[in-house]
C-alpha cells in the first residue's frame, strides 16, 4: 500500500514544472499533513515560498503518515531514481521513538538514507525529531542526540526541532497533542526555511 501511495504522489507532482530542480521532502504524518487539509501543510506551503523567492524548485512530498525510519529507506532508492531530486528533505524517526524501537537502527536507517542521497546527488537536510517526555528521560535523550550525531558525522545540516514553538502550545496542536494543527504550519515552515534556502543558493552557485 505504502508503495502505491508513493508511486501515485510521484506521477501526481511529476506531470507539474516538468524539468524544474526537485526538493524531496521523506517524512511521515507530520509532513504528510495528517488531520488537516493538505494543502495547508507546510510542505504545501513550501511550494509559493520557493516562486516568492524567485526558486524555480518544485517540491514532491512523499511522507505518509504512520512511517518509520525503515520504512523510508525501504521507499527512498526508487524515489531517488525516479526524481533525481536536487535537496532530499529526511524528516523520520518519531514514529520508530514512539514505538519504542532500537536506536541502533534508528541511527543506521537515517545514516544509510543521507548516505544514499548523496550517492544520488542531492544535498540532505536532515530534520530533528524530539520525543513526549512520558517516555523517559534516558531514552528522549539518547534519541535527539542522534540527529546531532549524524549532523556532525554526515555533515548535512539539521533543523532543530521541527516543531520549535509548536509542540508546547496546545492552540496549534490538534487534540491528539502529537501533530500539528492547520495553524501551525506557517511556523513550521518557518523553522525549515533557513535551514534549507542556504542548499537552494549552494545550487545556483554551482550552477
Amino acid at each position: 500500500m505504502k508503495r502505491l501511495l508513493l508511486l501515485l504522489l510521484l506521477m501526481t507532482t511529476c506531470t507539474i514544472h516538468a524539468g524544474a530542480p526537485v526538493i524531496l521532502v521523506l517524512g511521515d504524518s507530520l509532513s504528510a499533513g495528517h488531520g488537516i487539509d493538505q494543502r495547508r501543510g507546510w510542505v504545501a506551503l513550501l511550494q509559493p515560498l520557493l516562486q516568492q523567492a524567485g526558486y524555480p524548485h518544485r517540491v514532491v512530498n512523499a511522507s505518509i503518515s504512520g512511517d518509520t525510519s525503515a520504512g523510508g529507506l525501504e521507499r527512498l532508492p526508487p524515489a531517488l531514481t525516479r526524481l533525481r531530486p536536487e535537496i532530499l528533505v529526511i524528516e523520520l524517526g518519531a514514529n520508530d521513538g514512539l514505538r519504542g524501537q532500537s536506536l541502533a537502527r534508528l541511527h543506521d536507517n537515517l545514516e544509510r538514507m543521507i548516505q544514499l542521497g548523496r550517492q544520488a546527488g542531492s544535498r540532505v537536510l536532515l530534520m530533528e525529531m524530539r520525543l513526549p517526555s512520558n517516555l523517559g528521560r534516558p531514552y528522549t535523550e539518547k534519541f535527539r542526540q542522534i540527529y546531532w550525531d549524524l549532523s556532525r558525522s554526515e555533515q548535512v545540516p539539521l533543523v532543530p526541532f521541527f516543531l520549535d514553538g509548536v509542540a508546547d502550545r496546545p492552540e496549534l496542536m490538534q487534540e491528539d497533542r502529537l501533530h500539528p494543527n492547520a495553524a501551525a504550519q506557517a511556523r513550521m515552515l518557518d523553522n525549515v526555511w533557513p535551514l534549507l534556502e542556504p542548499l537552494l543558493t549552494q545550487g545556483a552557485a554551482s550552477g
